[in-house]
């Protein structure tokens, strides 16, 4: 009989099913084995979208939740834990139950407010309830501008000026660009000690489904693999920068991250 694998970290991943396989919970997938790591992905919501648009949205159930993670927590040796849409305030308090009671875990916070579409993936008093309540058990959080500025409550707030305010809530945030119109991205690392350390990357051309869920995980796989949290965030923006450039068109919208090569299976 196969033995387990001792020196594949499993990531325990929460988040919701995008049925067109760009976002959420497949993202998370994909990003991981890229990393050599072991996904376990519990449901939080479920969604109505494609490449396109989000339409609609369920959240799951908070019990069943809960019994989806503990299951995982109880049978393997979960090594962090990568969070994505919750969609509820009852399903930002049951995170925030959850990693209480495993206060251990690194916690990467994705803050999914809306899709890359721009459909809402939250109901409007959600971003508030992940600033005060659950960015403080986070490792690290990874909004990008837009999001940011939703945590926040920073309209037209550069990044610099939405880390500020968010910062007394969180160890490390880390801020995506690519919003404007530049010909580089700029995403900056404000950490807890003051230091700050920017990553700069051509600009790709197009729009893209996934690639802050591709983030996320990616680093969530980097830090559960024991990497040091800049280099980890360095490994995991250049990953997803080659995502992107792979990046193919499945659908009428934008386009999807190509996470895994294809000879993965080879």
């Amino acid at each position: 009989m196969p033995q387990p694998n001792p020196f594949k970290p499993v990531v325990l991943c929460l988040s919701g099913h995008d049925p067109s396989g760009g976002a959420g919970l497949q993202a998370d997938i994909e990003a991981l084995m890229a990393q050599g790591c072991h996904a376990a992905p519990a449901v939080t919501a479920l969604t109505v979208q494609n490449t396109v648009d989000v339409t609609d949205f369920r959240v799951l159930d908070r019990d069943w939740v809960l019994a989806q993670a503990n299951a995982v927590l109880g049978d393997m040796p979960v090594s962090a834990v990568k969070l994505g849409m919750l969609g509820s305030v009852e399903m930002v308090d049951t995170v925030i139950e959850l990693m209480q009671a495993n206060p251990a875990l690194p916690l990467v916070c994705d803050p999914v407010l809306r899709a890359g579409g721009g459909g809402s993936l939250g109901k409007e008093d959600v971003g508030f309830a992940l600033r005060e309540r659950l960015l403080p058990l986070a490792l690290i959080a990874t909004p990008n501008l837009p999001e940011a500025r939703i945590l926040a409550e920073l309209p037209e707030g550069s990044a610099d000026e939405c880390a500020a305010k968010l910062l007394p809530y969180c160890q490390n945030l880390l801020i995506t660009g690519g919003h404007g119109d530049e010909a580089d991205i700029h995403n900056r690392l404000y950490c807890k000690d003051g230091s700050q350390h920017d990553f700069t990357c051509a600009r790709l051309p197009g729009s893209y489904h996934g690639s802050g869920c591709t983030l996320a995980s990616a680093l969530s796989g980097r830090l559960a693999l024991g990497e040091e949290l800049v280099s980890a965030v360095r490994s995991a923006l250049d990953y997803t920068w080659r995502t992107l450039r792979d990046a193919e068109q499945p659908g009428h919208g934008q386009y999807v991250p190509r996470r895994l090569p294809l000879d993965f299976c080879s």
